[in-house]
């Protein structure tokens, strides 16, 4: 394909070969999201990358548990149950001890994002242009707009987090974080955060690892609180916490 259509096409595209024996760990944290968590599945499986599916259940109450018995028969799912709600950060850390493929992302049960967009982010991990691939939610053109004090209060917290970690980011909150497992691993025992907090510390442990970040546009289609959307404004305070600690403290 490279040969009829060129380089820079394919890299355009997002065209290219994955390595053989190749596997994609895919973490779905995952707490009363009992309408989705089959259509997340499906999606992923639609996407044609080879991959391990890894639902962790974070203590859900709403009939999740009932729904991920019909994915416990498939190929390449794997599925974990905490006795409790302990939140996204604890969630990521099992999914990590998990995961047994060479690149790790993470993927939310909600389906607000799609995971035919793997593939932009997997491209320049693959070719060695950077360690760290993050998906943006804003740059894509197929994408719902959120409302624009969500917009505004995540531009304002990527600009904070540049700031305190030292790296320039559009979307530092963004669910789709992608790198090998080994970069995963190294990080895994120093994660502290239980809830969404976890987005800010994970960035920043990276940074003092010296890794190479790229972020790539991706589609984005918002969900609303009456839908299930669970994110909210304490949450927007703790990642100013978290970028103050672990930012500027360094902790």
């Amino acid at each position: 394909m490279e040969s009829q259509l060129g380089k820079s096409v394919c890299r355009q595209l997002s065209i290219f070969s994955l390595p053989d024996d190749f596997i994609l760990s895919v973490i779905v944290p995952i707490y009363n999201e009992s309408g989705t968590v089959s259509g997340v599945v499906e999606r992923l499986k639609q996407t044609g990358i080879p991959m391990e599916i890894i639902m962790v259940d974070d203590g859900s109450t709403d009939g999740t548990c009932e729904a991920l018995e019909e994915c416990v028969s498939m190929d390449g799912v794997k599925i974990c149950h905490h006795p409790e709600n302990r939140g996204k950060g604890a969630a990521i850390r099992t999914g990590i001890g998990m995961a047994t493929g060479q690149i790790v992302v993470i993927q939310d049960a909600d389906q607000e994002y799609d995971p035919n967009d793997f593939r932009f982010l997997l491209q320049p991990l693959l070719a060695g242009e950077a360690d760290v691939a993050y998906g943006t939610r804003y740059g894509h053109c197929d994408r719902q707009l959120s409302p624009w004090w969500h917009q505004t209060v995540n531009h304002g917290i990527s600009l904070l987090a540049s700031i305190g970690i030292g790296l320039r980011l559009s979307d530092v909150e963004t669910c789709y974080k992608m790198s090998t497992r080994e970069n995963f691993e190294k990080i895994v025992d120093q994660l502290r955060e239980r809830r969404f907090g976890i987005e800010i510390e994970l960035t920043a442990r990276w940074v003092r690892h010296g890794l190479i970040f790229t972020e790539r546009p991706i589609r984005y289609r918002h969900r609303w609180y009456d839908e299930g959307k669970k994110i909210g404004w304490k949450d927007g305070l703790s990642a100013l916490r978290c970028i103050i600690k672990y930012g500027f403290f360094r902790c």
